[in-house]
Order: structure tokens, then C-alpha cells, then sequence
């Protein structure tokens, strides 16, 4: 293998990579050359999806700890960092959905998913990027979503997360681009994952998607793969602060 999409020799930490689209870019990365470790915050999802990889011929460790605390994240890339490998390439992929109108909508289901799919990236970015700095060389890729520019009712909470993490992913480049750090997001559109299932049974919802949405279906985990190489790779050294829509052109349909 080689050329600019070549993830040979490098290491991959993908946070939220238990199951879904993160064990999908896990694998689509291992497939490429790099060293993959899978987070979950339950072990036995971590090293469930770790061991599929490695039955499939590929190089995949598990790491389980909580994304949204800053002592286990900095536990937990030490570790990493001293055991398997520095890392090259950081996923923040980690996100859950807490669904409620806003005016019914608990603190805690707010407080939640803001957590999980925000400040998780800023932890793990953070400390990751500390070691990349001196290094002078990375790659961060933050899983964004088309609900960054168009929510939906009783998303708030997630449209809101996904709002920041497009401008922590911009934050991120502004100050750490001089280092050789390239940080950039996926925005994907809607994909049929574990999390989406019950929108795509639902027949109204489902109709609905696929009629905004230009290519007229769902996008599958798969169909992420080729953008989560390239910003992960030398192929994508001078792209810093970009979010790439991965939604079918549902972007421009709505």
C-alpha cells in the first residue's frame, strides 16, 4: 500500500467506535494501514469491536473510558501513547440523542448530550493535541451533522452540540494549524445506524427523509469511509477548519 491515502504506520484513536459508524471508520482506517483503538465507555463493547477487526486481519486495540471526564481521557491517551503507539489521527466521534421538545426537555437530557458530543471533543482533543503539538504533525476529524445548519424539531439539544462542534473544529484549527495539526469535521446526513432505526420505521419520518434528501435514500455507515481517509490522510495536509457533507445533497435540498 502506499500514496497519499496510505495509513500505514500510523495510529487512530476513534472515541464512540464501540459500534455504529465509528466501528465502520475504524475499519475502513484499519483497512488502509492504520493501528486503530476503539473506544466505548463499556469494555466489553470496546473489546468486542476490537476483536471483530482483528478476526478480519486488522490492527485494532480497545480503550474503554469516559469521554466526558478530563482525568480518564488524560489516563486513558497516556496510556495509549506509552502502550501501543502516539497518536496520529484522533476520531471524535462520540454522540448519543436525548429526543424532547425544548420546553419539555430535562436538564439532564440537555446537560447529556452536550457533554457526550461537545465538550467530549474538546477533552479529547485537547489532550491529545498537547502531545501532537510538540510533534508537529496530526490529524483530528470531528463527527459534525447535517443538524448543524438544519435542526429539526425536538433535536435541539443535538443541534446545538453539532453547532458547536463545527466552530470547535474551526477554534481548533485557528490555534493549533501552525503546529502542522489539520482539524477538520464530517458532517454526515441521515445514516442508517442503531441510533437512526426508529426514524427510518417510522413511515412518515422515513418518506420524509428520503424526499429531501437529492439521492433519494439513507446513507450508510460505509458511504463515510472515503471522507473519514482522506482528512485523515497526507491527502487532505493542506485542508485545516472544513466540514465535509457526506448527506446525499441534502444540504442544498432543504
Amino acid at each position: 500500500m502506499s500514496g497519499m491515502f496510505d495509513l500505514c504506520g500510523k495510529t487512530a484513536l476513534l472515541t464512540g467506535a464501540g459500534r455504529g459508524i465509528g466501528l465502520v471508520l475504524a475499519r475502513g482506517l484499519a483497512e488502509q494501514g492504520a493501528r486503530v483503538v476503539i473506544n466505548d465507555l463499556a469494555a466489553e463493547v470496546a473489546d468486542a469491536a476490537a476483536e471483530t477487526l482483528r478476526k478480519e486481519g486488522l490492527d485494532a486495540r480497545a480503550a474503554a473510558f469516559d469521554v466526558t471526564d478530563a482525568a480518564a481521557v488524560e489516563d486513558a491517551v497516556a496510556r495509549i501513547e506509552k502502550d501501543v503507539s502516539p497518536v496520529d489521527i484522533l476520531f471524535n466521534n462520540a454522540g448519543i440523542h436525548r429526543r424532547a421538545p425544548l420546553v419539555d426537555m430535562p436538564e439532564e437530557a440537555w446537560r447529556a448530550v452536550i457533554d457526550t458530543n461537545l465538550t467530549s471533543a474538546f477533552l479529547v482533543g485537547r489532550t491529545v493535541a498537547r502531545r501532537m503539538i510538540p510533534r508537529k504533525s496530526g490529524k483530528i476529524v470531528n463527527t459534525c451533522s447535517i443538524n448543524c445548519e438544519r435542526p429539526r424539531p425536538e433535536i435541539a439539544n443535538y443541534a446545538a452540540a453539532k453547532g458547536g462542534l463545527v466552530l470547535l473544529t474551526r477554534a481548533m484549527c485557528v490555534e493549533w494549524a501552525k503546529y502542522d495539526i489539520q482539524v477538520n469535521g464530517i458532517a454526515p446526513g441521515y445514516i442508517l445506524t442503531e441510533m437512526t432505526l426508529p426514524l427510518s420505521r417510522d413511515p412518515e419520518r422515513n418518506a420524509w427523509i428520503e424526499s429531501i434528501t437529492p439521492a433519494r435514500r439513507w446513507g450508510k455507515p460505509e458511504d463515510l469511509i472515503g471522507a473519514a481517509i482522506y482528512l485523515s490522510s497526507d491527502a487532505s495536509n493542506f485542508v485545516n477548519g472544513h466540514v465535509l457533507f457526506v448527506d446525499g445533497g441534502m444540504r442544498y435540498a432543504l
